[in-house]
C-alpha cells in the first residue's frame, strides 16, 4: 500500500512531468503573442513535422546500434555459450531490423490508411447535409 508521503511524492513527480511537457509543447505559442486558432494549429503542425523527422533519425540510429549490439552478442555467445544465450543476439538483430525499416513501413502504412497524398481535407458541406 502507498503511504500518504509516498503518494504525495508520486503526485509531485507526475505534476512536475506534466508541467515540463506543457512548457515544452506550448511555450513558443504562448510567447508568440497568440493569434487565432489557424495560427496556433499551423505552429503545432510545423512542430509535429519536425518531431517526426527527429523520430526517423532516432529510429535509424537505434536500429544500427541494436544491429551492432547483436553482432557483438553473437561474438560473446561464440566465446562463452553458457553465459550468453543465443536468443539474445537474435532479439537484438530483430529489434535493430525493425527499427531500421520502421520509417519506410510507417510511410507505406500512412499512405495506405490516409491516401497517397497524405493530406486531410475538410468537408465543405453544411452540418444539416449529413442527415
Amino acid at each position: 500500500m502507498y503511504t500518504n508521503q509516498k503518494l504525495t511524492q508520486n503526485l509531485k513527480v507526475i505534476g512536475g512531468f506534466a508541467a515540463l511537457v506543457s512548457l515544452l509543447l506550448w511555450s513558443d505559442l504562448a510567447l508568440a503573442g497568440g493569434g487565432d486558432l489557424k495560427t496556433i494549429t499551423e505552429g503545432l503542425t510545423a512542430q509535429i513535422k519536425s518531431l517526426s523527422g527527429l523520430l526517423i533519425i532516432v529510429s535509424y540510429i537505434s536500429g544500427i546500434g541494436f544491429c551492432l549490439a547483436g553482432i557483438v552478442q553473437f561474438k560473446a555467445h561464440k566465446d562463452n555459450p553458457q553465459q550468453v544465450p543465443l536468443s539474445k543476439p537474435i532479439v537484438y538483430l530483430g529489434v535493430g531490423a525493425g527499427l531500421l525499416f520502421l520509417p519506410s513501413i510507417m510511410t507505406s502504412a500512412g499512405s495506405t490508411v490516409f491516401g497517397s497524398s497524405g493530406t486531410v481535407s475538410a468537408g465543405k458541406g453544411k452540418a444539416g447535409d449529413l442527415e
